[in-house]
Order: C-alpha cells, then sequence, then structure tokens
C-alpha cells in the first residue's frame, strides 16, 4: 500500500497533471486532500492501471476525499506560456479550487512553481509512493480523457478516443492527412537527430 502522508496530523495535498506529452488537448492538473487514516489499497500511479479501475477509483476519490478539485490550462495557454509551465499554473489552479486549504504539498515529479503561502515537496514517481498524490494523478487522468472522448465526437479523424491526444504513429498520420485542428499545441516539437523540429510549421 502506498504511503498515508508525508508528516501526520495535518492536510496534505497532493498534486499531479495528465496530458504534458501531448500533440492535443489542454494539460489537467488535480489536487486531493484524502482524511486522517485513509487507505485504499487499490491507489497507484494510474498508467499501471486499466480504464475501468481508473474510473472506479475516480469515484470512489471524489466520494471520500476530504477536498479534491481538478483544473486545466488551454491549448492557447499551452502555446504562449509552454507545456512545463501550463502544468504548474493547472496545479495552482486546482489548488485554488479546493474547498479545504492544505498546509502541505506533495507534488508529482521534480519541479514545481512555489504555491503562495504553502510549502511543497517535489516527489519522483510520486503517483507510486503516496496515497494523496495517486489519487491526484487518477481524477487529472480520468477528468482529461473524459475530455478528449468529448473532443473525439467532432474530430473522429484522429482517434482520440483511443490515443487520447499522444503522438501516437496513426495521430500523427492523421494530422499530415487532415491538417492540425483549433485542439493542436502549435508549439510541440520533436527531437529528431539531435535537433528540434517544428510539428506544425
Amino acid at each position: 500500500m502506498l504511503l498515508p502522508y508525508h508528516t501526520a496530523e495535518r492536510h496534505e495535498a497532493g498534486c499531479d497533471e495528465a496530458g504534458r506529452g501531448c500533440l492535443a488537448g489542454p494539460v489537467f492538473a488535480a489536487a486531493v486532500i484524502l482524511p486522517p487514516g485513509y487507505a485504499n489499497p487499490e491507489l497507484n500511479d494510474s498508467k499501471k492501471l486499466d480504464e475501468t479501475t481508473r474510473n472506479d477509483l475516480r469515484q470512489q476519490i471524489e466520494a471520500d476525499a476530504l477536498a479534491w478539485a481538478v483544473a486545466s490550462y488551454s491549448v492557447a495557454e499551452i502555446d504562449r506560456h509552454n507545456i512545463f509551465q501550463a502544468s504548474y499554473r493547472a496545479m495552482h489552479r486546482a489548488l485554488d479550487a479546493l474547498t479545504t486549504r492544505p498546509d502541505f504539498l506533495l507534488i508529482d515529479g521534480k519541479f514545481f512553481i512555489d504555491y503562495p503561502g504553502i510549502d511543497h515537496l517535489c516527489v519522483i514517481k510520486g503517483d507510486g509512493k503516496y496515497q494523496s498524490i495517486a489519487a491526484a494523478g487518477i481524477l487529472a487522468k480520468t477528468h482529461r480523457d473524459e475530455h478528449m472522448l468529448g473532443l473525439h465526437q467532432d474530430y473522429p479523424q484522429f482517434s482520440w478516443h483511443t490515443n487520447r491526444g499522444y503522438p501516437t504513429r496513426a495521430h500523427r498520420a492523421a494530422i499530415e492527412t487532415h491538417g492540425a485542428t483549433v485542439h493542436h499545441r502549435r508549439s510541440f516539437t520533436l527531437l529528431a537527430g539531435g535537433k528540434q523540429y517544428a510539428l506544425f510549421p
């Protein structure tokens, strides 16, 4: 079972994002404060869970959490600020939306932009170590997947119902055939031969 907290007797919010490496769609982030003594042995890194389990856990997390919030940063905002800034700013939006103010933040990954007035700890692969980060990752992932399913209805040629906007070979081929949409990130670049190339010149 993942760790229930970093330090006992305080409201710790786990934060994680989904969609950083995608060609299309917003980046989503979530913040979750779990109640004291919470224990759910099924919580884990969302990438290690199948879709049915993730969706079931989403319902449990949203029902059980002391507070939770999901936020996003749009494609236009990603292109304006870059995906790394957008990921952290989306986390800030989720934290802003919490109904309970946390005392401490557990952030998945190596980096973060300081959130005013609250200390934080960055945890590499934190979604496989702390329950609150895993819960945030599951909410960010499932809410983003739901959003991409909605976009798929208008743009079925890109198969966003299966690739969720990630750069699969079929997705890239569809862009070459049909062109980019307003939901594609113009700032996305590909690394090849040690050089960066714009995907959407």
